[in-house]
């Protein structure tokens, strides 16, 4: 284990070589007891949600049983079944229960919707249709997750950051739906992680989660909300500047992405697309930046219409536009409303592209994690 003092001298020789506009670093990431948890952690992931039916398979022959554990058949192998609701439960070809789990043999992976995944298949009824929950163990998970997230060619320690970054927020978001009986998280970037399955997979996302394994973040001894962007564009932000929450670990660092092409857009929107989006203003006459962050993230923003107004805040800034950031600059005309505005996310946490940077320069996944989560420790998973 490094010492505080060894550890923190170490860290300003490596990053006084590193050419940025901002070249210093405040990094604290004390580590705690690196050795792998050997305990198997399973998730959740729901993949298809109150659908009307949803197709299912396995690349092997598969157990199909019911809510007791009972054996109910077979589904042979690389097939399609579609699984629907019918009254008190779900239909199966040629089974009915209350619901299902499709368990593939062998090293089998089983198929839902229009992907392959590892481990083995829920199918339950809703209220709305029929949900596919895909139970798969932890770091098998984050083996798809780390190709959807980040580019698999991209340097093997912003590759480790990530797969950190990722577990930890995945174990957070399993903490958060402790109380739902169906599913931890889903697969989708909107609101959790990107999962595709094993077609994301790659020899490089399994060297980086396995170099990892068991590892996260945790703030006072607590699993802490890891939550990542594409770029910031030359700085992240304070948490409580986008969504008016207070972890004290998003602390708002300077970025070292200014040099990547998609952290560069603009946008114009036409009078008739912003009367569209907010009719309660009529006709827009103009939109006017209100509050920046202390880094120069929009955290109000005013759209005057000839009928009203609408003020839109923190992420809602974003998010109603469908923005790339929120810093950006506006400059209003006669043919519309041209945002032209740096970075890709909400800012918060750690950049992709500027771990990527830093890996390039040398830095290590515990000094990427440690630049961009705040006063943190490194710890083996705890199973609860």
């Amino acid at each position: 284990m490094i010492s505080g003092m060894k550890f923190q001298l170490f860290l300003a020789s490596l990053f006084s070589q590193i050419k940025a506009r901002h070249w210093w670093f405040g990094v604290l990431l004390w580590i705690a007891l690196c050795l792998p948890a050997q305990a198997s952690v399973i998730l959740r992931v729901a993949i298809e949600q109150d659908a009307k039916q949803v197709k299912i398979g396995s690349s092997t022959t598969a157990i199909v049983k019911d809510g007791s554990g009972r054996t109910l058949g077979q589904l042979p192998a690389m097939n399609a079944y579609y699984a629907q609701t019918v009254p008190g439960g779900v239909a199966l070809d040629k089974w009915q229960s209350g619901l299902f789990w499709i368990e593939p043999t062998g090293k089998g992976f089983v198929y839902i919707g229009d992907r392959w995944y590892r481990g083995r298949t829920l199918v339950v009824p809703t209220n709305k249709g029929v949900t596919a929950v895909n139970w798969v163990d932890l770091e098998e998970y984050l083996y798809s997750v780390l190709g959807g997230e980040m580019d698999s060619r991209w340097p093997l320690e912003a590759l480790k950051a990530q797969a950190i970054a990722a577990r930890t927020y995945a174990l957070y978001e399993r903490g958060r739906q402790r109380n739902n009986p169906i599913y931890d998280l889903g697969d989708s970037p909107d609101r959790w992680q990107i999962y595709k399955g094993v077609i994301s997979e790659s020899r490089n996302t399994y060297a980086a989660v396995d170099a990892t394994a068991g590892q996260v973040l945790t703030y006072n001894n607590q699993i802490i909300l890891s939550v990542f962007h594409a770029c910031s564009g030359g700085h992240t932000e304070n948490v409580e500047d986008v969504w008016l929450s207070k972890e004290p670990y998003l602390r708002a660092v300077p970025d070292f992405d200014q040099n990547i092409r998609e952290c560069y857009w603009m946008r114009t929107f036409s009078p008739t697309e912003i009367s569209s989006k907010f009719p309660e203003i009529g006709n827009p006459k103009q939109i006017i930046i209100e509050q920046r962050s202390p880094f120069n993230s929009v955290k109000a923003l005013k759209i005057v219409g000839d009928k009203g107004e609408k003020l839109l805040r923190g992420e809602e800034v974003r998010t109603a536009l469908k923005l790339k950031s929120t810093r950006f600059n506006v400059s209003n005309g006669n043919d519309g409303f041209t945002f032209q505005g740096l970075g890709f996310g909400h800012g918060i946490g750690m950049s992709q592209w500027g771990a990527y940077n830093l890996a390039l320069q040398g830095a290590s996944y515990l000094q990427i994690l440690g630049h961009y989560y705040k006063g943190v420790a490194l710890t083996p998973i705890k199973v609860k």
